[in-house]
């Protein structure tokens, strides 16, 4: 998941919300499906953070450690 662009994981994690809320998937299938989702969430999450970290330092913002 973190080597996959920003944009398929986005597309992906929409995916699952859409299977999700159909509602005709069973319990197992959706339990698992929402652990990928939370999954990706946080690697979206975190690429959002790095983006934001490059934008910074280009500015001449670089965050302090």
């Amino acid at each position: 998941m973190e080597n996959t662009d920003f944009e398929t994981n986005i597309k992906q994690r929409g995916q699952i919300v859409s299977m999700l809320e159909k509602g005709d998937i069973h319990l197992e299938k959706a339990v698992e499906l929402y652990r990928e989702g939370v999954k990706l969430s946080a690697v979206c999450r975190k690429q959002l953070d790095e983006a934001k970290i490059k934008i910074t330092e280009v500015d001449g913002y670089a965050p302090s450690k």
